[in-house]
C-alpha cells in the first residue's frame, strides 16, 4: 500500500477510535463525523488509485515518486468570537449538518478549551475572505472560536487558555507570529470578530500577531495607507471596509472608515517595523 494512504489509514484509525469511546452527549455529531471522516477517506483513496497504480505496476515516463513526505499542516490561526451566549449553544451550532459552520477549538470563559476537530482537517470557519494572496484561509488554518456574545470583554481564564493553545499551535506547525489574526482582518466587509475588546496587543507581546511601538515616528510624504495595508495583508478592494478592520485590530477605541493622523503613524510604524 502507498505509504501516504498508510499514514492516512492510521491518522484516521484513530480519530475514529477517539471519537468512538463515548455516546453521550453528543453522540449523534459523533456518528456524523466518523461517517464524514469514512468518505473523506474514500475519497482520498480515488485520488490516489491512478498513482497507485502507476508507481506498483507502470511508471509513466518522467515520474520518479518521492519517499519523503508526510501530511499538510496548518500556517494560519484564525481567531473568532463565537456572537452566540454559552459554549453549549456554540457547541450545538457546530454540531448541526445544516449550519454548515464549524471549528477546531472553543474556548469558554471559564478557560475550558475544548478541540472539535482534527488539526489537520479543514474546518468551516472563515468563510469567504483573503489574506495577502491567500484566497482561502479554512484549507490553510485553525480556526478557535471564543465564547463571546460580540460584546463583551473576554475573561483573563480565556484569554489565558487561549496563549497557552496558541503557544503549543504555533511550536507543533512552526506558525509564524505575522500569521495570527482575526476573522474581521480576511473579511473585512462581512464579520466584525473577535471584538475591539479582544487584547490584541498582550497577544503580539507573547509572540502570536503584530504591534507598533509606543513611539511611532512622523509619516512621510508620500505615505501610501492603501499599500501600506496591502503589504500588511488585508484586501482593500473595499478600502473604507480595510480601514475598519485594521482600526478593529490595531486601535479599538475608534473603528471608523477614515484614517486619522495617529492610525496612519501606527500603520507607518508597523510597515516600517515589520516589512
Amino acid at each position: 500500500m502507498n505509504p501516504y494512504i498508510q499514514k492516512i489509514t492510521r491518522a484516521l484509525g484513530i480519530l475514529l477510535l477517539i471519537t468512538g469511546c463515548a455516546r453521550e452527549p453528543y453522540s449523534f455529531s459523533k456518528k456524523i463525523y466518523r461517517k464524514q471522516l469514512k468518505a473523506e477517506y474514500k475519497q482520498l483513496k480515488r485520488m490516489e488509485a491512478p498513482v497507485l497504480e502507476d508507481s506498483l505496476l507502470v511508471l509513466p515516463s518522467g515520474f520518479i515518486p518521492t519517499t519523503n513526505f508526510n501530511l499538510r499542516k496548518p500556517n494560519f490561526v484564525v481567531i473568532h468570537h463565537t456572537a452566540q451566549n454559552s459554549c453549549d449553544q456554540t457547541y450545538r451550532t457546530f454540531t448541526l449538518q445544516r449550519t454548515q459552520v464549524s471549528a477546531h477549538y472553543v474556548i469558554c470563559k471559564d478557560g475550558t478549551v475544548t478541540q472539535m476537530l482534527s488539526d489537520y482537517l479543514r474546518a468551516w470557519h472563515g468563510g469567504a475572505g483573503k489574506w495577502g494572496n491567500v484566497t482561502d484561509l479554512n484549507s490553510v488554518s485553525i480556526g478557535i472560536e471564543l465564547d463571546n456574545n460580540g460584546y463583551e470583554p473576554f475573561s483573563h481564564l480565556q484569554v489565558n487558555s487561549l496563549l497557552v493553545l496558541l503557544d503549543s499551535l504555533k511550536t507543533k506547525y512552526r506558525i509564524p507570529a505575522a500569521n495570527f489574526i482575526g476573522h474581521a482582518d480576511i473579511a473585512p466587509t462581512r464579520k466584525q470578530d473577535p471584538n475591539a475588546h479582544f487584547p490584541w496587543k498582550t497577544l503580539a507581546k507573547n509572540g502570536f500577531g503584530l504591534w507598533y511601538d509606543d513611539l511611532q515616528d512622523t509619516v512621510p510624504d508620500g505615505f501610501d495607507p492603501m499599500n501600506a495595508l496591502r503589504l500588511i495583508g488585508y484586501d482593500t478592494s473595499h478600502p473604507e471596509a480595510a480601514i475598519k478592520a485594521f482600526k478593529l485590530h490595531f486601535v479599538q477605541r475608534d473603528t471608523s472608515p477614515q484614517l486619522t493622523a495617529y492610525d496612519k503613524r501606527i500603520l507607518f510604524n508597523l510597515v516600517k517595523k515589520f516589512f
